[in-house]
């Protein structure tokens, strides 16, 4: 997914925007900065091109476009298995639209207008979280009979590939990281997904309904990821 370059690492984005004045600015500007971009103006297109190998390590995602709207294109992605992280491009206080990116398993959102410089700054965060840095140790944690590397962002559970998206990667290393302590959902908007208002949302337990399912023998009565009503979760090594 990456090329090394004189200055480091070239990283394949795509930016999905219908209007081309946008697309062809941001593709200016990223390209400009080191990036291998390539722009689509629609969503049949997006989702074409997000299938293609090898796959894209981030994408710029409006939700209005014609023939596929953005949470389509987001919700078809995860079912073909792709994993590219997304960073939604929403307009300015549309939250239910925004929540609704990150329930669809968005990894970040802008709203227009936006500045440049911090378009660029959360799609470096994104990239940090989700590329697996070469000089680091394999970061590997095993949860009974799943053994999870998340410098590669993989997973297996006996030997077999087990599918996490790169945010349930982000959330589940931020619950070991802080093991064995109570993390309130705010801490979790606002450590994983860098929202600092209050909001009230069902988001945080739909990806921990989802995580569950990978790594507790019985989902239903979990015995790693613990619920403390009224509060947040706590991991339980």
């Amino acid at each position: 997914m990456q090329t090394s370059t004189s200055t480091g690492i070239t990283y394949r984005m795509l930016i999905v925007d219908d209007d081309p004045d946008i697309g062809l600015a941001l593709r200016d500007y990223f390209e400009m900065n080191g990036y291998d971009v390539t722009v689509a103006t629609d969503g049949v297109e997006a989702l074409d091109l997000m299938r293609e190998t090898p796959g894209y390590d981030i994408v710029l995602l409006d939700v209005m476009l014609p023939h596929k709207n953005g949470f389509e294109v987001l919700k078809e992605s995860q079912e073909y298995g792709i994993t590219s992280p997304i960073l939604m491009l929403t307009a300015r206080g549309e939250q239910e639209n925004i929540l609704k990116g990150f329930g669809l398993g968005a990894d970040d959102y802008i709203t227009k207008p936006f500045n440049a410089e911090e378009l660029a700054a959360r799609v470096k965060a994104i990239l940090q979280r989700t590329q697996p840095p070469s000089s680091k140790p394999m970061d590997v944690y095993e949860i009974g009979d799943v053994e999870i590397n998340f410098s590669t962002h993989e997973a297996t559970r006996e030997g077999e590939e087990v599918n996490f998206t790169a945010l349930e990667f982000d959330i589940l290393r931020y619950l070991i990281e802080n093991r064995e302590q109570t993390v309130s959902r705010r801490q979790l908007l606002k450590d994983v997904w860098g929202i600092e208002q209050e909001i009230i949302t069902r988001t945080i337990d739909r990806h921990m309904a989802s995580i569950r399912k990978k790594i507790e023998d019985d989902p239903s009565n979990p015995d790693h990821i613990e619920t403390v009503y009224g509060i947040g979760y706590r991991f339980n090594p």
